[in-house]
């Protein structure tokens, strides 16, 4: 296995075995970071396309990839029939379409999806979630291995977070709002805290709760929660609204508690040099460094930093080599130092941004909802562009990295990009 760019002190998820693997959303480690070398610099709608897709209906799951399969999902039929899609990676056949189930949909805001979450797959199984809360477990054949319904979910922007993996368990947050179709407050969950956010962990055999932990007063929230080690433990990081916490994978005991004051919170935790970075969400928007070795409400001792400068608000940060490089929704690229914070440059980008940055080949890839890719130098003293690679398709997804090949999925099509096939 080739070392990863970025050195980090969590890794124990197994799938790291494979680095060309991109099992989950932001890829083997959750940080968007790619061991991969010989990826393309440059293309364009017809230079260095592998093969282009088309996929049936509406989603902005983002792609993963395990060896020769290429998984996502879609919704249908107005978002009520749910679909999981097995491309295959060479060619670009799609070799099924399965209905898993149906569900009912509700007003979601119009740059969501009913199919927004990415899937997880161990190799054996792969494992979505849908708009609704429904949740499903296929075989590599499509074949249903279970599916669990008993998370009914809604929310005003709709469900953004995505499940991941750990040993035995698929651990996924529901962080939503009330439902004022049933003449509940529309605000509660919103602009008001609420009980009703959780974490939970299934077992990924049988699709059974094996816990459940409430996060106490919180708000509606869309970041995918990472694993990471802490003093010989292993530690699920899942930020909601209002808090970041830490829980132990396997039992769901409630470690840690930060409160971050804000709703909407989409990009995800990122962990680097010992600190676990989050971004509030609206209402009082801070990029927060965290000690993640604290026991209970650590707010007042375990900040090690914050900073209101070059947010991110949407994609998340990735993390190389004691800096972090950041992409706003409107375009604002920017570097900080991981330790301290201190901004050390920011740019305007071209475009509007929601798909988070990867670092792979010693590039961070910078994708707009345009369908363009800025490929930049991860330089701290200063923004050095290498490149800008236009679809001329919409795009909302993060793209996944396997193989020397990028993919990425745009509003029609799933595309793989790369020079060469790998071996030639």
């Amino acid at each position: 296995m080739k070392p990863t760019a970025v050195t980090l002190t969590l890794l124990f998820i197994p799938s790291l075995a494979a680095a060309e693997n991109w099992p989950r959303f932001r890829g083997p480690t959750g940080q968007g970071v790619s061991s991969e070398t010989n990826l393309p610099l440059k293309w364009s709608a017809t230079e260095n396309i592998v093969w282009k897709t088309p996929i049936p209906g509406e989603g902005w799951s983002s792609p993963v990839v395990w060896e020769k399969h290429i998984f996502l999902t879609a919704t249908r039929d107005k978002g009520t029939s749910c679909h999981v899609l097995c491309v295959e990676r060479d060619a670009g056949a799609i070799l099924w379409d399965k209905e898993v189930f149906r569900q009912e949909t509700y007003p979601i805001r119009p740059k969501n999806s009913f199919a927004t979450p990415t899937p997880v797959t161990d190799g054996e199984h792969v494992y979505a979630v849908f708009g609704a809360g429904g949740i499903v477990a296929l075989r590599l054949d499509g074949t249903i291995a279970w599916t669990n319904r008993d998370y009914p979910f809604h929310s005003l922007h709709g469900l953004g977070a995505s499940p991941i993996l750990y040993k035995d368990r698929l651990v996924m947050p529901f962080d939503g709002s009330a439902d004022p179709r049933k003449g509940e407050d529309k605000d509660l969950g919103f602009q008001k805290p609420w009980d009703r956010g959780f974490v939970v962990g299934l077992d990924k055999t049988t699709g059974k709760e094996v816990w459940k932990t409430m996060r106490g007063p919180s708000r509606l929230a869309h970041g995918t929660p990472i694993i990471i080690r802490v003093q010989d433990r292993d530690v699920v990081v899942s930020n909601g609204g209002n808090v970041v916490q830490g829980f132990d994978p396997l039992t769901g005991e409630k470690l840690w508690t930060v409160q971050s004051f804000g709703e909407g919170v989409t990009p995800s935790p990122v962990f680097a040099d010992g600190l676990v970075i989050a971004c509030s969400g609206f209402g009082k928007p801070t990029l927060r460094a965290i000690r993640p070795d604290g026991t209970g409400d650590v707010t007042a001792t375990h900040i090690a930093w914050e900073q209101t400068r070059a947010l991110s608000m949407i994609p998340t940060v990735v993390a190389v080599q004691g800096h972090l490089y950041s992409i706003t929704d409107k375009g604002i690229a920017a570097c900080l130092e991981t330790k301290t914070g201190t901004v050390r440059w920011e740019e305007r980008l071209t475009g509007a941004f929601a798909a988070s940055p990867v670092h792979a080949d010693g590039r961070v890839y910078l994708l707009s909802e345009a369908g363009e890719t800025t490929v930049i130098e991860p330089n701290p003293s200063e923004m050095k562009v290498l490149s800008r690679n236009a679809l001329g398709e919409n795009c909302q997804a993060s793209m996944a990295v396997s193989q020397a090949r990028l993919f990425i999925r745009t509003k029609e099509h799933l595309w793989c990009i790369g020079t060469a096939k790998k071996g030639e």
